[in-house]
């Protein structure tokens, strides 16, 4: 297959999709985009590798169970009981993730954009952590006291003849081009440290770095290719917040491309869910069914937070609920294959003008939400 939407790793934590539903927002986006092409169900993709993390790891009442099967129990109760995701959950330590990371690793090596060097790193002198310069407290115990500490670590050299992210990188059609998160993703220093001190991640003791694992930022990029490898993709899309992006870009430069498989970054605004509440008297209305309701919220939204790349607004919610319900009742019996033809194109170039067209999104409803679990008939 060419390309493959995948959700930008959720970073795991005490919450369920039915509490923060704006959690799940990349993943839904990816699945919609993927029937739309017509793809089987992607795997559900989950950072795990945090300090936050740690803490709870290492705070837990009861048995100590090992890290691995107590990140995926608290994966495991983000989903309503018996609709585990039918493409599976891949996390940033998975077997198949580690093995891709490494062997990028060692290209970069070979390439000479990674080395492995002798760096001096702020240490917490009572629990060991690293920590930023300007005498905050340690993030891991509290501890203010700090010393210098020199040792081995994974470095990155930025490329200087490119900037961190440029128009390849990003999964947009020209006119959506994100200048200023181009601008601002390259506002970090030129040599970035990629080995942490954590209790979880991607081990680098085989390459001699003993006690540290992958930064995570890193290990987010291998867990996407890793998940468009088994698919046999050759351009992974991650679905991810601009915020998001800027965090994570220039850790990511030399992880984008790997054996024939491209990363880019498919850029989605927030949704207001909080304010799906106020929606009730619009919903009542239009004698709103069950059914009608969740794809509107889980799949229809999720949609337009593509075209809208920074916030959709909770005022913005009863007119978009009326454009949605007005491509309901266009819908056709059978879906236009020359319609959808043209659709699958727009979205394979990250163009986002068809979301908003009442008759693209009818047949678009009829061709794909049988794929999603869906309901399309029409006052359902």
């Amino acid at each position: 297959m060419r390309h493959l939407f995948l959700n930008g790793p959720v970073q795991n934590g005490p919450f369920t999709f039915a509490t923060r539903p704006g959690k799940a927002v990349g993943i839904r986006l990816a699945a919609a985009l993927n029937a739309i092409l017509g793809l089987p169900p992607a795997p559900h993709l989950w950072n795990t590798v945090t300090l936050a993390g740690d803490l709870r790891h290492r705070q837990a009442d009861g048995p100590k169970i090992p890290r691995q099967r107590f990140e995926a129990d608290l994966i495991a109760d983000k989903y309503p009981p018996g609709q585990s995701p039918v493409g599976g959950i891949m996390t940033d330590t998975d077997a198949e993730v580690a093995g891709l990371a490494l062997e990028m690793i060692e290209n970069n090596l070979r390439a000479g954009t990674l080395t492995i060097s002798r760096e001096t790193v702020p240490t917490c002198r009572a629990c060991g952590h690293m920590t930023g310069t300007g005498g905050h407290p340690c993030n891991a115990c509290g501890s203010t006291d700090t010393r210098e500490r020199t040792g081995l670590h994974l470095v990155a050299e930025l490329t200087r003849d490119r900037p961190v992210l440029d128009r390849s990188d990003i999964h947009a059609s020209h006119r959506q081009q994100p200048k200023h998160l181009q601008n601002t993703a390259g506002n970090v220093a030129r040599r970035l440290i990629l080995s942490r001190i954590r209790d979880h991640g991607i081990d680098l003791s085989p390459l001699g770095l003993s006690d540290l694992v992958l930064d995570p930022r890193v290990g987010i990029h291998a867990t996407v290719l890793a998940a468009a490898r088994r698919h046999q993709a050759e351009v992974a899309v991650m679905t991810i917040t601009q915020n998001a992006a800027n965090h994570i870009a220039a850790h990511g430069q030399h992880f984008r491309e790997h054996d024939g498989t491209r990363l880019q970054y498919a850029l989605h605004g927030h949704l207001p869910y909080d304010g799906i509440a106020d929606l009730q008297v619009v919903y009542e209305a239009y004698k709103t069914s069950a059914g009608t309701r969740v794809a509107f919220e889980t799949w229809f939204l999720p949609l337009v937070c593509l075209k809208e790349k920074t916030a959709t607004r909770p005022q913005q919610l009863p007119a978009l609920f009326k454009h949605y319900m007005r491509a309901r009742t266009v819908q056709p019996a059978e879906a236009d294959e020359s319609i959808i033809s043209v659709i699958r194109h727009a979205v394979a170039s990250g163009n986002t003008g068809w979301i908003m067209n009442k008759p693209d999104l009818a047949n678009m409803i009829v061709a794909t939400w049988n794929a999603l679990g869906l309901d399309h008939t029409p006052g359902n």
